[in-house]
């Protein structure tokens, strides 16, 4: 009944609408330069380039610098690895085992330098939708493009200590040692990703789906989750705002039985770029405060990428990610059920596990 309840609990506001407003300058601003450029197929790349605002929201500056550094290295690596797979037509149990191993490497480098939002969720996503679009332009310029949105966000999380002028000396964020009881719950998590990645994606496969990858992403939201109850309870956010966002964008995406879709025929592209920008101003808006809410939101983002870099049908695109997303958490909800490791975790959790990381000199 609890997880029920926390359905529709919103939490408390903590200056969401700053750490939204920075999210959605940083996409906004390169989304826009591409859309003039006549390129809105290439805001994919930029868009999970930008996505690196999300990251050290609530910290001092330095620190957020920091933080945002080392969720570039995820998003933009994701985003490399993904380029790599599409040149190179690399699709299917390719994208399956790499993601997954990848998912595994990703879980245990988010629990050592503490990312949050939690885990490699936004890399494996940024991965698997970058490979199944074609490339439209030489694999440097995709990199370059969200390379460049990263260092954009990093510097509109930064841009407030100009007005600010705060430093605080000696901040350092905090470093995990990743050995002993805590070492062991931290591969005990990775093997959980790895799980439950690899078999959301071969089920994604077997059933000639034709974007395997958002089941494998949607099996990794649940396990971002601190403990048990809330990895159940960010399964079911998973599928409830994910089927709320489809219908959002089917009244964007579907020309009938709607008469909105219509209406955008002429600046169709214009359109979906600028909507991508304010969704993931929602988004951002009340992804601390709900996680279904910002899914609401979060899903016409990646429906809307993924159509302006590689058209298809859209009553297909919806329905497929759909299912994708409810196999996928549903998947991720039955993994975190199989391996919880009680003990392993516990014992992790009373352990020492921060040290300060080390300064200049030390």
């Amino acid at each position: 009944m609890r997880q029920v309840h926390a359905l529709h609990r919103l939490e408390p506001a903590n200056n969401d609408h700053l750490a939204a407003l920075r999210v959605a300058t940083s996409v906004a601003i390169p989304s826009l330069i591409l859309l003039l450029l006549g390129r809105a197929d290439l805001i994919i790349y930029a868009v999970f380039g930008a996505l690196t605002g999300m990251y050290g929201r609530s910290e001092p500056h330095q620190l957020r610098l920091r933080h945002q550094s080392q969720a570039a290295l995820v998003l933009v690596g994701g985003v490399a690895v993904g380029v790599f797979l599409s040149v190179n037509h690399l699709h299917s149990w390719w994208l399956v085992a790499i993601e997954a191993v990848l998912a595994g490497v990703g879980s245990v480098y988010s629990d050592r330098v503490k990312l949050k939002p939690n885990g490699p969720f936004f890399g494996i996503l940024a991965l698997g939708a970058c490979a199944s679009v074609p490339l439209a332009v030489p694999w440097y310029v995709a990199l370059a493009i969200a390379a460049g949105a990263a260092a954009f966000s990093m510097a509109v999380g930064f841009g407030g200590w100009v007005r600010g002028r705060s430093w605080q000396r000696g901040a350092a964020r905090d470093v995990v040692i990743l050995r002993g009881a805590t070492g062991r719950a931290a591969a005990v998590h990775a093997a959980r990703y790895t799980l439950a990645v690899g078999l959301a994606g071969s089920i994604g496969v077997l059933s000639g789906s034709g974007h395997p990858h958002w089941a494998m992403a949607a099996a990794a939201v649940p396990l971002a989750g601190a403990d048990f109850p809330s990895r159940v309870r960010r399964g079911i956010h998973r599928i409830v705002g994910t089927f709320l966002g489809l219908a959002v964008t089917a009244v964007v995406l579907v020309p009938e039985p709607w008469a909105l879709a219509p209406l955008f025929a002429a600046h169709q592209v214009v359109v979906l770029g600028v909507l991508v920008i304010i969704f993931q101003f929602t988004t951002e808006l009340f992804m601390t405060r709900h996680y279904g809410l910002a899914m609401v939101s979060f899903t016409p983002v990646i429906l809307l990428m993924t159509q302006l870099a590689a058209p298809s049908d859209p009553t297909v695109l919806i329905l497929e990610r759909g299912v994708e997303t409810f196999v996928g958490a549903v998947v991720g909800i039955l993994v975190a059920v199989a391996v919880r490791q009680r003990t392993v975790e516990q014992r992790a959790v009373r352990s020492p596990l921060l040290r300060p990381a080390r300064r200049p000199g030390e």
